[in-house]
């Protein structure tokens, strides 16, 4: 006898009370099978490793595959034989270090940081982040240490020096944190940035957290100047740089690997020209110097990017007062300071000033670190402006600025003043009635 559909052998029904088969109720709100990752429920923190390791993978990528183009574009060339391709995939994973802060191996006295691949190993991790990372302190984390493991791999694996290891390690926990951290913040569950801050500035006076983000906005405002200022040297120059690509007489592959080591230094001639912007200048060499009072510079080496930098003929003169654009950098962001600071006592707005500017200078210290190194021996050790005149030149002329609009402009200050010479009048008064 045939088993009625709906029921078991046994004569019960295998669905609901009553022998009624159970219905299947369908979900339309789940998504198919098909496009379910294998991710899907497990831990936050995985998503942020996956993050960073395809950050650091990409970025190492874009190194190494046009290192192995070229070595492949020249392997029938007499001086490329018997040097394996792995060669290649060295040579290109030390630049990579390199972006990071580790000297050359081969090369120790090669420490010019290539800021551009720098910059683009943040957006690699800032896009990674964005796009498949999450936005919880765990996964930020776990990204930040497979970035930095990815790091320490490279460097074990290409026989760096365990000193030199240790500061690409901070180099990439440094990149890592900045484009991670950017991307995530970005995503939709993310809180915003002025939320995540939030517990950091309740805890900071309104001076002190005010003066912070004014110095901010002074050294930003002074790096697009920078990057103006650049433009303008290498439209000027146009003409020696054709000259020296000239006499290199390179094929096309050495054309393209010069115009990527270019653009990998590009960010680097941005910050020596702030350097040379706010007063002290830079050098080329040992015992150059570039800045707006004059130039004193020995023999340059064949690089096309170094045409671009200031002829003697077009210092001076005028040009000695440019740095007070670091007044005028810190008056304007002390102009968008005294619309938000409110203050309660007359050391409120100078404070805040004080602020500003050793925000500023502090940052300005950090950029022209990152521009100084070497690209040689000998006198080519030497590049790059000095950190420490930098900082304090960017440091006075913000705090300049900013104190000659905060002050005037404070009633606090005013009556402070007003009440000191009182004091002072009453007190010179009093000495000639007495005498």
């Amino acid at each position: 006898m045939s088993t009625p559909p709906g029921t078991r052998p046994d004569g019960r029904g295998s669905g609901a009370p009553g022998g009624r088969p159970r219905r299947r109720v369908l979900d339309d709100s789940a998504p198919p099978r098909f496009f379910v990752s294998d991710l899907d429920g497990a831990p936050r923190w995985v998503g942020g490793m996956l993050a960073g390791l395809q950050a650091a993978l990409l970025s190492l990528l874009v190194v190494v595959l046009p290192a192995i183009a070229a070595y492949v574009a020249t392997s029938a060339a007499p001086a490329t034989t018997g040097i394996p391709w792995t060669r290649a995939v060295e040579v290109a994973a030390g630049l990579w270090l390199l972006a990071h802060g580790v000297p050359l191996t081969d090369a120790p006295s090669v420490t010019l940081v290539p800021l551009g691949l720098t910059a683009l190993a943040v957006f690699g991790c800032y896009a990674s982040a964005r796009r498949s990372g999450y936005a919880t302190r765990s996964a930020f984390g776990a990204g930040v240490g497979a970035y930095v493991g990815v790091a320490l791999v490279v460097g074990l694996v290409t026989g760096v020096p365990l000193l030199h290891v240790g500061i690409g390690l901070l180099g990439a926990a440094a990149v890592a944190a900045g484009g991670l951290g950017a991307g995530l913040l970005r995503r939709p569950e993310a809180p915003r940035f002025r939320d995540v801050v939030q517990p950091v500035r309740a805890r900071l006076p309104e001076p002190v957290a005010h003066g912070v983000a004014a110095g901010t906005t002074a050294l930003a405002t002074l790096v697009l100047l920078a990057a103006v200022l650049a433009t303008l040297w290498v439209v000027t120059g146009r003409s020696a740089i054709a000259e020296v690509v000239g006499s290199l007489r390179l094929d096309a592959v050495g054309g393209v690997v010069l115009a990527v080591a270019e653009l990998a230094y590009a960010p680097t001639l941005v910050l020596w020209a702030l350097a040379w912007l706010v007063g002290p200048g830079f050098a080329v060499g040992t015992g150059t110097s570039f800045a707006t009072g004059g130039v004193q510079a020995g023999a340059l080496p064949a690089v096309p990017l170094l045409g671009a930098l200031p002829a003697p003929d077009v210092v001076g003169g005028v040009l000695v007062a440019l740095p007070v654009v670091t007044l005028l950098a810190g008056a304007a962001a002390a102009l968008v300071l005294r619309r938000r600071l409110v203050t309660e006592r007359a050391l409120d707005a100078p404070a805040a000033g004080l602020v500003s500017a050793a925000t500023a200078g502090l940052g300005a210290l950090v950029l022209a670190a990152l521009a100084r190194g070497g690209i040689g021996p000998g006198r080519m050790t030497e590049l790059g402006p000095e950190p420490l005149l930098v900082a304090l030149a960017v440091a006075g002329g913000v705090a300049l600025g900013a104190l000659l609009v905060l002050l005037p402009g404070d009633r606090h200050v005013r009556a402070a003043v007003a009440a000191a010479a009182r004091r002072v009048w009453a007190g010179a008064t009093g000495l000639v009635r007495r005498g």
